[in-house]
C-alpha cells in the first residue's frame, strides 16, 4: 500500500510587534526538534507580521541555496532589533490622525495634511528594515511554497479573468466571470512548489518579496498602502496599491483560498496556527445599543465593529474548518484582553518598549507551557516529516526530537 502524502502548512497571524509571540514560539520548536522551520514546513503563509516571519524563514542561503538563511532566533532579534525604528515612542501620533480627520472634513488646507502626515508611522523605517532582511529577493525564489496575503484597493488595476486564461496571467481566479474589474480585491502573492502541487503553473507575479511584505503589513491608521508593480508572465507591469492583509485572511480563508486547491487528492496535511494574541472581547447589549452609529468605529470604545469584522469570517468558519482537518490542526494562541494580571502584554501593535518585550516573550512561554502535549507531539510530527518518514508512523511512541522543554528555564 502506497503512503499517501503528507503537506505541513504554517499559518502565522499578524500583529505588529506581537510577531515575536510566534517568532519566540518558532525558535522552541527549533530548539526542541533541532530543525529549521524551512526544513520541516512545506507551505508558509499568513499576512502582515506573519509575512515578515514567513519570507524570512523561507530567504534561501547565500552560500546553499537548499538551506534557509534564517533560524527563528534570527527573527526573535530583527524585532528586538528593529522595533523601536519601526514604531518609534510617538504620544501625538493619534492626535495628528485626528486633526488630519478633522482638517478633511472641514477646512481641506493642504499645508495641514503634508504636516500631520495623516497620523500614519513613516513607513520609511519599515521599508529600511525589509530591504535589510530580504535584500533583492524574489517571491519566487522562496525556498518552500510562501502565501503573501494583501488587498488591492484599487479596482481598476485588476483585470477580469475567464476561465479560459487561469494559468497565472490574473492575480485572481474567476468562475464564469463574476469578477469584475472595479472595487477592491483580496490578493494572494504566491510561490507554490511543494511535490504534486496542483496548478503550480498558476505562479505568483514577479515580485520582489520587500513588495509583497510592504504590501501585507501596511496596517490602516498605522502605514499607508503600500503602491508597487508586479508583472505576471510576460505580460507588461501591472501596479498595485494594497493593505494589509489581516483585513480579510485568517487561518479558515488561507485554507480554503489559497491553499487546498493546491492539493492533490488523498494529501494528508497538517496545518499549525500561531497566534499573536486574542483581542477580541464580548460586548453586552447594553453597550452596544449604548454605542449609538459613530460609537461602534470611535477607538475610544476599542473599535468594536472593526473588531467583529476582522473576526467574524474565522468564528463563522473554524468549526467546520477544525471537523475537516480533525487531529492535524494545531492552533497555539489565547487571549490577549486584559484579565488583571501585570504581565500581560499590551494588546497594541506598535507597543517595542522593552518592558512589553519582555512580556510578549513571557506569553510565548506561558502559551507553550499550557500546551506541552500539542506541542510534543507537533514537534515529533515535524521532525518525522523532516526526515522523510510514512504517513503511518508519526503517532506512536516518544517523540524523537532531543531534550523536550529542557532548553526552557525552571522557573
Amino acid at each position: 500500500m502506497v503512503a499517501h502524502q503528507t503537506i505541513v502548512t504554517l499559518f502565522t497571524y499578524g500583529g505588529g510587534m506581537r510577531g515575536l509571540i510566534p517568532a519566540h514560539f518558532m525558535s522552541r520548536i527549533e530548539d526542541a526538534t533541532g530543525y529549521r522551520m524551512a526544513e520541516m514546513v512545506d507551505v508558509f503563509c499568513g499576512p502582515s507580521t506573519g509575512a515578515i516571519l514567513n519570507s524570512a524563514l523561507t530567504l534561501r542561503h547565500a552560500g546553499d541555496p537548499n538551506r534557509p538563511r534564517y533560524k527563528a532566533r534570527h527573527l526573535v532579534r530583527f524585532y528586538e532589533r528593529e522595533g523601536l525604528k519601526i514604531f518609534p515612542p510617538d504620544r501625538f501620533r493619534e492626535f495628528r490622525g485626528f486633526i488630519h480627520d478633522f482638517n478633511n472634513r472641514t477646512m481641506k488646507l493642504n499645508q495641514l495634511n503634508a504636516l500631520f502626515r495623516h497620523g500614519h508611522y513613516d513607513p520609511r523605517n519599515l521599508a529600511r528594515a525589509l530591504r535589510a532582511l530580504y535584500g533583492r529577493a524574489r517571491i519566487e525564489d522562496s525556498l518552500r511554497s510562501l502565501i503573501v496575503p494583501t488587498y488591492n484597493i484599487e479596482g481598476e488595476q485588476i483585470h477580469a479573468a475567464s476561465e479560459e486564461n487561469e494559468s497565472g496571467d490574473a492575480p485572481v481566479r474567476t468562475r464564469n466571470n463574476t469578477v469584475i474589474n472595479q472595487g477592491g480585491q483580496a490578493l494572494w502573492l504566491k510561490n507554490i512548489i511543494f511535490p504534486g502541487a496542483v496548478g503550480k503553473h498558476r505562479r505568483s507575479a514577479r515580485v520582489s518579496l520587500y513588495d509583497a511584505v510592504m504590501a501585507s503589513c501596511a496596517a490602516p491608521t498605522y502605514f499607508p498602502c503600500h503602491h508597487f508593480k508586479a508583472r505576471y508572465n510576460d505580460a507588461s507591469p501591472r501596479t498595485f496599491s494594497c493593505i494589509d492583509g489581516s483585513i480579510f485572511d485568517n487561518p479558515c480563508i488561507s485554507y480554503l483560498g489559497a491553499v487546498r486547491p493546491h492539493l492533490p487528492p488523498g494529501t494528508r496535511h497538517v496545518m499549525i496556527v500561531l497566534g499573536t494574541g486574542y483581542t477580541h472581547r464580548a460586548i453586552t447589549r447594553e453597550e452596544w445599543n449604548r454605542y449609538g452609529a459613530l460609537g461602534v468605529v470611535d477607538p475610544v470604545n476599542d473599535l468594536p465593529l472593526i473588531n467583529i469584522l476582522f473576526h467574524a469570517s474565522e468564528s463563522a468558519l473554524m468549526d467546520a474548518f477544525a471537523d475537516e482537518a480533525k487531529e492535524d490542526l494545531f492552533v497555539f494562541n489565547k487571549s490577549l484582553v486584559p484579565d488583571g494580571s501585570s504581565g500581560m502584554p499590551n494588546a497594541e501593535i506598535d507597543d517595542a518598549s522593552a518592558g512589553n518585550l519582555h512580556k510578549l516573550e513571557h506569553f510565548a512561554a506561558a502559551l507553550l507551557e499550557e500546551n506541552r502535549k500539542s506541542f510534543d507531539r507537533l514537534c515529533h510530527i515535524l521532525a518525522t516529516h523532516k526526515e522523510g518518514k510514512d504517513s503511518e508512523a508519526l503517532e506512536p511512541g516518544w517523540p524523537r526530537f532531543k531534550n523536550p522543554f529542557t532548553f526552557w528555564p525552571e522557573r
